[in-house]
């Protein structure tokens, strides 16, 4: 047995154009129902946004990346309770959603963020 173990996912950091932060919190609290988490004085310099649910258990980070490309691939998968009704907001606010069966068991569906970042949201 190992001496030690990774215990918990703390928060994953996608990337941001600079001086998008209205947009990432139109995104993230308004339709996701993120809450926007205060940054430390140093990092709040450098420009993006941290955000957080469930008491802060689920952390989403967006860091201002000034050659900023959207992670197409490498994304955050998201379990959402009400997944149909998320995913009816997010079309009607102008998000393509798109379903995957591709894993069977699994209910899931794909969005993009204002920026391009890959988002799974999952059925819990």
């Amino acid at each position: 047995m190992s001496a030690y173990r990774v215990s918990r996912l703390d928060h994953v950091q996608l990337a941001m154009p600079a001086g998008e932060e209205e947009r990432a919190e139109a995104f993230y609290c308004g339709l996701l129902g993120f809450e926007v988490l205060e940054k430390p004085p140093v990092l709040a310099a450098r420009g993006g946004r941290w955000f957080g649910c469930d008491d802060g258990r689920v952390q989403v980070h967006l860091g201002v990346e000034e050659d900023f490309r959207p992670a197409r691939k490498a994304h955050p998968a998201l379990v959402v309770e009400g997944l149909d009704a998320l995913a009816a907001a997010l079309g009607a606010a102008g998000h393509a959603v798109r379903w995957d069966e591709d894993n069977p068991g699994v209910r899931r569906c794909y969005v993009e963020d204002p920026f391009g970042n890959r988002i799974e949201l999952v059925a819990g």
